[in-house]
């Protein structure tokens, strides 16, 4: 941590404020008295500037864009600056909530993020966005800006209820499915061991899959999204829709899980990818426990699954022509740029479990 902190201006004392998400701080009640002591320890380069803060985690947290002023007033009063630091600790909805609220203040807090759930770890925690849900729309607002470290620590992951284990792993299956058929095949023969939660492979599927998401954004061209495409929200268009639609009773991933199942099915009907392809990946979300399915997806208006919204929500809140990442082959992702909502509203149906 001290190493992380310092790593720009060594001989600096930095003045840091810290953020706990309440969850993590009830499964690790020892959290909060271990950073006081570990400031302590480091007096001589941080400053730990006040006790601190828990905060509701989850995604409904990201619902009330009043914490990001709450969190404003407070720092206004500690005279924090630039190059003052920012802990989150917390899962990544947290990450997405405080992330934001430091990217403006003064234009950008320094942010050091420690991710405690398997999605954060795994994708969320080494991304370059923050925001907030705004609307009923998922980070209406929102802001770029890279962290200026992240810390992994495995064993937060050791005290995670296995619904939220398991739910963090669609965002690996994601990567696999359109980037990695090494890692898709990683994931097939070892996904009792993931579904059971057994530590060590969970660790190895987030190593390897932040490895991917942190390789997109070095190296895609388009860190900031300012192009229509958005390769690696494959299966999110349906899955934010679905969050917003359940009002949160769904996981994060659990959504994305089954905006994967709607998608490379979608791919097998429209021609782009095979019958074994939107299989293969059917059949790994649920050996891994993922769900595929939610009766959210039979609402409708005027005859129309209101989950199609997310299709126009999901182009507005990038801009340009609507972009639709889809699985060709296990491995490799096409971008489409037009869906054909009868057939989408097929592939959907496909999915609903036969009594």
């Amino acid at each position: 941590m001290r190493e992380a902190i310092s790593a720009r201006e060594p001989e600096r004392r930095h003045r840091v404020f810290v953020v706990i998400d309440r969850n993590v701080a009830v499964a690790s009640p020892w959290l909060p008295a271990a950073i006081r002591e570990y400031a302590g320890g480091h007096a001589d380069t941080l400053e730990l500037v006040a006790e601190p803060l828990l905060l509701e985690g989850g995604e409904t947290a990201k619902n009330d864009t009043a914490v990001a002023s709450r969190l404003h007033t407070r720092w206004n009063e500690l005279g924090l600056d630039r190059q003052s630091v920012i802990l989150i600790v917390g899962g990544g909805a947290l990450l997405d909530l405080v992330g934001y609220a430091a990217a403006v203040a003064h234009r950008g807090l320094r942010v050091v993020r420690l991710p405690t759930s398997v999605l954060a770890q795994a994708d969320s925690g080494v991304g370059v966005k923050c925001g907030v849900n705004l609307f009923g729309k998922k980070n209406f607002v929102g802001a770029f800006a890279p962290p200026f470290a992240v810390l992994n620590d495995a064993r937060f992951l050791e005290t995670l209820a296995r619904r939220d284990v398991v739910a963090g792993m669609s965002e690996a299956v994601k990567v696999a499915l359109i980037r990695d058929a090494e890692l898709f095949a990683w994931l097939e023969a070892h996904a009792d061991e993931l579904a059971a939660g057994t530590l060590e492979p969970v660790g190895e599927l987030v190593r390897r899959s932040a490895a991917i998401h942190l390789r997109h954004i070095a190296t895609s061209g388009d860190p900031f999204e300012l192009g229509s495409a958005r390769p690696l929200d494959f299966g999110h268009w349906a899955a934010h829709k679905l969050e917003s639609m359940t009002h949160h009773r769904l996981r994060h991933g659990e959504a994305v899980a089954i905006g994967l199942a709607i998608d490379t099915t979608y791919a097998e009907l429209a021609g782009v990818s095979d019958a074994a392809t939107s299989a293969a990946a059917r059949e790994l979300l649920g050996r891994l426990g993922l769900p595929r399915w939610d009766d959210a997806l039979e609402l409708r208006v005027g005859g129309r699954r209101v989950v199609l919204d997310g299709l126009g929500e999901f182009r507005e809140h990038l801009g340009g022509e609507l972009t639709i990442t889809l699985a060709r082959r296990i491995g490799e992702g096409v971008e489409v740029h037009a869906i054909d909502e009868s057939l989408m509203d097929d592939a959907i149906a496909r999915l609903r479990p036969r009594a």
